[in-house]
Parts: structure tokens; C-alpha cells; sequence
């Protein structure tokens, strides 16, 4: 018979469960009022495959008590399956332009940044090939003009990196400037301003990073621990 939630389980979250699970693993397990996914011996794991934030209360509290590993999946390629609008069509399916990188986990990282400091925390990101299938549903999302996302399912799993403790959180950081700025940031990784930004603040939230003062307009940082007591490291923008 099914575990807790397993009859609603989705199909993209199932095969991830079942890609990580190791023997001896256990499914299911109530752990102070919360369901976790995988108990591997004293350590919580939990697949998360979208919306981080509506982990934040439960990763708040269990990590008071508990080690957490946090699994989050990243298309880097994504096929979209289209499926007949009506008796007799065929589906469809087509490889989408956009691709998945790493530097997309702080799009959600943003709703808990400070956890990253926290001992008891870790995420492992899982760069993966999927389907995501849609339907069409009369009068639902206009700007696909009806198409809904149905489910998503996992085709294969390109690699896993592991963050857990705060030095592996300066692989985001640019390697030739010891200073920068969220716009010189973005430039060194090739990504968009905005999302930049949002690591900056993550980073900035979690003690990676230090504000060191203004250039022109823009903010600047630096890793937190190549500040010294002589440099204003405090947010201070004098």
C-alpha cells in the first residue's frame, strides 16, 4: 500500500526518489510533526522539486534538531510534450530553447537565504534532462493560451553539486575580481542583472559576502573573509 502522500505523489518527484534512494533508506517518515521524503540514518533529505518558499517554516524547524539536505532539480534540457486537445490529434513534443544552469537555485534560494549559514543545512542541486507535459485547459493561462503545465518527468540526471557549508557557496563568486559589483557579478557568469542581484543578496544574507562601501551607484562586495579590520566590511557606505 502506498506511504503517506505517495498517492499524490508526482511523477517527476517519484523518479527522483527513486534515482537518490540508497539501501537502507527509509520513505515517508513523520520526524516532529513533518513528513520527510528519505531518512538516511540522522540525516533528513528532502526532494523539493519547485517553490522552495513553502519549505521555509518546516526547514526553519527542523533544522533547529536535525541535519536537512534540501534536493532541488534544474532542467538544463527540457522537452515540451504537448497533449492532444481533442480525440484523434496526436501529442506533440518539441525541445525548448531555454537551458537550466546552477546560478537559477537562487531564483528560490531568496526566500531563506540565512539558512545557508546554518550547520544543520544543505541543498544538493541536480542538473537533470525532462518532459514537462502540458494540456489544454479552456480559459487557464493566457499567456500560453490555455496550455497548463500537467506533470514533468525525469529523463536523466546530467550531475549533482552539493553546498554544505558556506565555503562551497563562493563557486558563485567571480574568480578574478576581488571586488565587484552585482552588474560585474553578472557579466562573469554570463546571467541577467536581476539574477545577480538575488545572489548577491543570498550570499550577502548567509556571511559569504561583505558590502564594502559605493561605486558611483552601485554596491560593492567582497568575500566576507578576505575583509580586515581596517576596511569598512559592515554595510556602511561611507
Amino acid at each position: 500500500m502506498p506511504g503517506i502522500g505517495q498517492l499524490n505523489e508526482k511523477p517527476l518527484h517519484a523518479s527522483l526518489r527513486e534515482w537518490y534512494s540508497l539501501p537502507g533508506d527509509e520513505f515517508e517518515v513523520e520526524v516532529d510533526g513533518y513528513v520527510i521524503d528519505i531518512v538516511r540514518e540522522d540525516l533528513l533529505l528532502e526532494i523539493q522539486t519547485a517553490n522552495l518558499a513553502a519549505m521555509k517554516t518546516k526547514l526553519k524547524n527542523l533544522t533547529r534538531t536535525h541535519p536537512v539536505r534540501v534536493i532541488y532539480p534544474i532542467a538544463q534540457e527540457k522537452w515540451i510534450v504537448k497533449l492532444p486537445k481533442k480525440s484523434g490529434d496526436k501529442p506533440t513534443r518539441r525541445k525548448s530553447p531555454k537551458r537550466g544552469c546552477v546560478d537559477d537555485l537562487f531564483w528560490e534560494l531568496v526566500s531563506f537565504p540565512q539558512l545557508l549559514a546554518n550547520p544543520n543545512f544543505s541543498m544538493e542541486l541536480l542538473l537533470i534532462g525532462e518532459e514537462e507535459v502540458r494540456k489544454h485547459e479552456e480559459g487557464r493561462s493566457w499567456r500560453r493560451r490555455g496550455w497548463v503545465t500537467h506533470e514533468r518527468r525525469l529523463l536523466d540526471v546530467r550531475d549533482r553539486r552539493v553546498y554544505d557549508d558556506l565555503a562551497c557557496w563562493k563557486e558563485f563568486l567571480p574568480e578574478s575580481l576581488t571586488e565587484f559589483t552585482a552588474r560585474e557579478l553578472a557579466d562573469d557568469r554570463g546571467i541577467p542583472t536581476h539574477l545577480a542581484q538575488r545572489i548577491v543578496y543570498c550570499l550577502r544574507a548567509a556571511g559569504v559576502i561583505k558590502m564594502i562601501g559605493k561605486r558611483g551607484r552601485a554596491y560593492m562586495y567582497r568575500p566576507a573573509d578576505s575583509c580586515t579590520n581596517n576596511q569598512d566590511c559592515t554595510g556602511s557606505t561611507k
